[in-house]
């Protein structure tokens, strides 16, 4: 077995052991015992395997990691592929670190899905090993892309944590902006799940339609879209006959084929959440709410604050100090107002006004939760849209 084949195998144990993981956290949380000991008995039981479930998966994605790096020469964070499952990766490790600092049991029910999903999207994209342009063969890209990535990734746990938090206390009895934003959360969920689903059934039934166009320097192109184009890039020309042409054509800095993949993956997503809506007759936030019952609040508010002081210098290191220094490695310049560069600086701003907010304003519980996930939206807005409708240096579109 080739060192690729090994890599691709261990990627899939490890995002196997995650879901099983999952099973078992929740498991863990959810019980039917009415006395407190025997309660916390149970927990403690599953909890314990839901953990070691998990070290095993980790160590699998670990080896994943290695194995594709010995294979490519290089760390792999080079592509979208790369970049996302190495994310996934290191919010499992943010979550391991912290289940041992606080034994929150709960963390993990909401943890893990989260890690399996971005690994299940980063499937979704070229697999393929090949070579670095210039730019990328540097050592300071792969400590900057590293250290930004584990940043983000510790920082991400508050998140968790605020979910976790906002689930409990809101009541979703009522109509309130809190329960519809909430909700909005599990849409978003369901739309990432919209978007596997998409690129499995265009991939499994081999759908390609070619197109030429025209980029922002006039030089004509040629793009093959794996789903029915429903934006075209600027100026597309079909080459493929009977395949579905673009609603409307867009500007050169858009990448209309990514933005395609988005719009198809709302609409099926669209159509997902409302069956589950209309089989369970609940919402999904109100599935999710028995599992939260017995969290700890305020160990839920800690966990969210310790995590943001943690992750906010590993990621300042990494998205902007080590960043610059790679940039002028590369491009001469350690700052060039790339989209890219623009969203860690405004990701930057944001978690340091959630800092001050915390420690002046003393916002917590409540609006501590909500600043969380507002901190990891922007991040996935990172994620997708900057790095694949938005052209720039930085951009794997």
């Amino acid at each position: 077995m080739s060192l690729i084949s090994l890599s691709g195998n261990l990627l899939f144990v490890a995002f196997l052991a995650y879901l099983i993981a999952t099973l078992f956290f929740g498991g863990a949380v959810k019980n039917s015992h009415d006395k407190r000991e025997a309660a916390a008995r149970h927990a403690d039981k599953w909890g314990k395997i839901a953990i070691i479930i998990t070290i095993i998966g980790f160590i699998a994605n670990l080896g994943y990691f290695i194995t594709r790096w010995m294979y490519t020469g290089h760390a792999p964070v080079s592509n979208m592929f790369e970049f996302t499952t190495a994310f996934g990766m290191f919010i499992v490790l943010a979550f391991i670190i912290m289940y041992f600092m606080y034994r929150a049991t709960v963390l993990g029910l909401i943890a893990l899905p989260i890690a399996v999903l971005i690994i299940g999207y980063a499937a979704m994209f070229p697999t393929d090993v090949s070579p670095l342009v210039p730019s990328l063969q540097s050592n300071w890209l792969t400590i900057h892309v590293l250290s930004a990535a584990f940043g983000q990734s510790i920082l991400s746990i508050s998140a968790v944590a605020g979910l976790v938090y906002l689930l409990k206390v809101v009541d979703l009895t009522k109509p309130s902006k809190e329960r519809t934003a909430l909700e909005a959360i599990m849409f978003f969920v369901v739309v990432v799940i919209g978007f596997v689903l998409v690129t499995l059934v265009f991939r499994g039934i081999g759908y390609e339609a070619q197109f030429t166009y025209m980029d922002k320097d006039e030089i004509q192109r040629e793009i093959t879209y794996d789903v029915p184009a429903l934006f075209g890039m600027n100026e597309s020309v079909a080459l493929t006959e009977g395949k579905m042409k673009p609603l409307m054509d867009t500007p050169p800095i858009i990448n209309a084929k990514k933005l395609t993949t988005v719009a198809w993956s709302l609409l099926v997503g669209s159509i997902l959440y409302l069956l589950i809506r209309l089989l369970s007759r609940k919402r999904v936030s109100e599935m999710l709410k028995p599992f939260v019952k017995r969290a700890n609040l305020e160990l839920m508010d800690e966990i969210g604050y310790r995590s943001v002081l943690i992750g906010f210098p590993v990621f300042t290191l990494g998205a902007l100090i080590f960043a610059m220094i790679w940039a002028q490695e590369a491009w001469g310049r350690y700052w060039g107002w790339d989209p890219k560069e623009v969203w860690a600086l405004i990701t930057w701003l944001f978690y340091a006004a959630f800092l001050h907010l915390r420690l002046s304003k003393g916002w917590e519980g409540r609006k501590s939760a909500w600043l969380a996930l507002i901190g990891f939206a922007i991040m996935i807005f990172n994620l997708v849209v900057i790095n694949l409708i938005i052209a720039g240096l930085h951009s794997y579109a």
